[in-house]
């Protein structure tokens, strides 16, 4: 009995110190939990007053691991070659819609509220880059902004080709297209193999405007869009020609329903859409893309 009295007693008296001890301790008010704080740069500002006011769109291009992609070795945009690339999506993607359109609403309201650059490209295991990704109506990922090249093939293909082909596929999310598409080429689609099925003549003669076209019908569709407004028309035409009358009669199949889809359901002429994106591409050279005083 005497063993619990002296327990009871010692325990007690280890409480009232740490009791006491504890009052006299103060907390520090400084909390060792902050919030990532940055000052806001010009770029940051003109980002603001180009995108986020007219448009509702954040342009990212730091590094942010909640925005990328784990799955690939990524590494940040340079911010020069942000800067140029901003500039350029402004001129020859978003601004191209509201001058057809005729204001800025379309891309205001249908455009994903967030684009994100990324220095370098994503590698796929068959050795393929990822050019762009959408994701869920709400982002398009930019890679490979730190090879930008004032080159317009090269702008095309590894961009703006791009951003016209993902914003199609968010076009489609929010008003579907006709199934009558998917039957055009039916099983002829690959899948994951399309790299390795086709090249660029052999798509064409077997009814794909690219070999990615052949992947599955979404893609096909968000292609032959893509690759019509960024083509000139001896471009297109060229690609009609190397299809043959097997390959050629598929395309021009598809592109109908691609064509009326945009017309009928979105109000948007592509004769019209790629004649603007054409003029614009030929004033590239009078941008100032690196000053942003404008």
């Amino acid at each position: 009995m005497k063993k619990y009295i002296l327990f009871y007693t010692f325990m007690a008296l280890v409480l009232s110190i740490s009791f006491i001890s504890c009052e006299q301790d103060e907390l520090d008010p400084t909390s060792v939990i902050k919030d990532s704080q940055r000052e806001e740069n010009k770029f940051d500002i003109w980002i603001a007053k180009y995108y986020m006011a007219p448009y509702n769109i954040d342009l990212k291009y730091r590094m942010e691991d909640i925005e990328s992609d784990m799955n690939y070795y990524l590494v940040p945009a340079d911010y020069n070659q942000s800067i140029r690339l901003a500039k350029l999506m402004k001129f020859l993607c978003l601004e191209a819609y509201d001058e057809v359109t005729g204001s800025k609403r379309f891309i205001h309201d249908n455009y994903p509220k967030l684009i994100h650059l990324v220095g370098s490209a994503a590698y796929r295991n068959n050795g393929t880059m990822v050019l762009g990704t959408a994701e869920g109506g709400l982002k398009i990922t930019i890679y490979y902004v730190n090879a930008l090249q004032l080159n317009l093939t090269f702008l095309n293909t590894y961009y703006f080709k791009t951003m016209h082909h993902e914003f199609t596929h968010i076009l489609n999310q929010t008003k579907p297209y006709t199934t009558d598409f998917d039957m055009i080429s039916g099983i002829d689609y690959v899948n994951d193999s399309w790299n390795s099925a086709y090249n660029e003549t052999t798509c064409l003669q077997a009814g794909f405007i690219s070999p990615y076209a052949s992947s599955e019908s979404r893609e096909d569709f968000a292609e032959l869009l893509s690759i019509y407004v960024t083509s000139t028309q001896a471009e297109w035409q060229q690609k009609l020609t190397t299809a043959g009358a097997a390959g050629r009669e598929p395309i021009q199949q598809k592109f109908e329903i691609v064509y009326n889809y945009m017309r009928d359901l979105w109000d948007i002429d592509l004769d019209e859409l790629r004649s603007v994106v054409q003029r614009r591409q030929g004033e590239i050279s009078t941008l100032d893309l690196d000053n942003l005083e404008d």
